[in-house]
């Protein structure tokens, strides 16, 4: 039975929610009071806080559903990064030359949808799972092509034959985070005539 459910917690649910990117680096000083720092994750991992705001009564209502729905900590859902959810800057458009997706050796058919941040030797790559229905562009040699299908669970793209010997591919997309709440309770006050704040709603990426 799958954890995850494919659903996007509603954007008006999560307007306000703060948070980001966060890593796990152990930095030990040494006796010669130089630092010697390691990095105990592979990649980042995103987390937000979505409560906090006041919102309508009926809003709440829809927001304890969901939870209620997710059984708290149990089942994984959709989450939209209020600042990173397109292959590109928010204000632009998608564009099927926006991020690499790999070369063509004439027998790989399948390539995982990825999002780079920087660029030269420091640049990193992040797997890209749950792409949003009817965004995804992909281009060959950055010539957009149709002949291609995407898993919206999974984020690989699969070409209807493998690209050419040093084909270049590219993608562009919207996509969603896969997340989990990051508790098993949620925190309720009135505060108004109708108005509702929900002290604490934390989401957490789900990774690996």
């Amino acid at each position: 039975m799958s954890l995850f459910h494919e659903v996007r917690l509603p954007l008006a649910l999560a307007f306000g929610a703060s948070g980001g990117p966060e890593r796990a680096t152990d930095i030990t000083r040494l006796a010669s009071g130089a630092e010697s720092r390691n990095a105990r994750w592979a990649g980042s991992r995103r987390r937000w806080e979505a409560g906090g705001a006041a919102m309508p009564a009926d809003a709440a209502h829809e927001l304890i559903a969901f939870f209620e729905a997710r059984r708290g900590r149990m089942y994984g859902f959709r989450f939209r990064d209020p600042v990173d959810w397109k292959s590109c800057a928010p204000s632009q458009t998608v564009s099927m030359t926006d991020q690499p997706l790999g070369l063509g050796d004439d027998e790989t058919a399948a390539f995982q949808l990825v999002k780079r941040y920087g660029g030269g030797e420091a640049a990193w790559d992040r797997r890209i799972a749950k792409p949003v229905e009817d965004s995804v562009r992909v281009a060959v040699d950055g010539v957009a092509t149709a002949e291609f299908s995407v898993d919206l669970e999974t984020g690989v793209v699969t070409f209807d034959a493998a690209p050419g010997d040093g084909a270049v591919l590219t993608a562009g997309f919207e996509f969603d985070v896969p997340v989990r709440f990051d508790a098993d309770r949620l925190e309720v006050a009135l505060v108004g005539h109708d108005a509702v704040r929900v002290m604490r709603a934390p989401v957490v990426e789900i990774t690996g």
